[in-house]
């Protein structure tokens, strides 16, 4: 079990997706549950027992009902963020300081009125393609060191 900096909590282990559609996009989308404009890829946690690449999967389907899309790439190690003060002991009822995260790279191949973000738990309000380098600019302050780290690495699957 992997403890926060500087705090007792553990990290949640989580799955990301850096969704590229056709035209190197990246979908984002904005978070419902929160005041801020706070926008991210998809992710969500692992269940214990479940291969990280399982639950990117299943996690894209759960927020965006996409299935269809491949993996293209994978980050190889773990990327970690801790919660910022005002937020630490209040999400995920208050068992983890941050997130401990596999990310994963993913082609998308359908088109942009299969993509459904009204699913049964919604976690976004509205969603949009961004250039990869907007990224960190889009991202609410304490998750810019893992976008950063995720758009310096995947660069070279965007550039032509």
């Amino acid at each position: 079990m992997m403890i926060t900096k500087d705090k007792r909590l553990p990290y949640r282990p989580c799955a990301g997706i850096m969704l590229l559609n056709q035209d190197n996009k990246v979908f984002v989308a904005k978070r419902i549950d929160t005041a801020v404009e706070a926008w991210q890829m998809p992710q969500g946690g692992i269940d214990k027992g479940e291969d990280p690449k399982d639950a990117a999967v299943r996690e894209l389907e759960e927020e965006t009902g996409i299935t269809n899309a491949t993996v293209i790439a994978e980050y190889e190690d773990w990327l970690s963020y801790d919660l910022p003060d005002e937020l630490y002991g209040k999400v995920w009822k208050g068992r983890y300081g941050g997130q401990t995260m596999k990310w994963f790279v993913m082609r998308y191949h359908g088109a942009d009125h299969d993509i459904n973000i009204d699913t049964e738990h919604p976690e976004f309000s509205t969603w949009k393609w961004a250039d990869m380098s907007d990224l960190e600019a889009l991202i609410i302050p304490f998750k810019k060191e893992v976008y950063r780290a995720l758009a310096q690495k995947f660069s070279y699957l965007v550039e032509r």
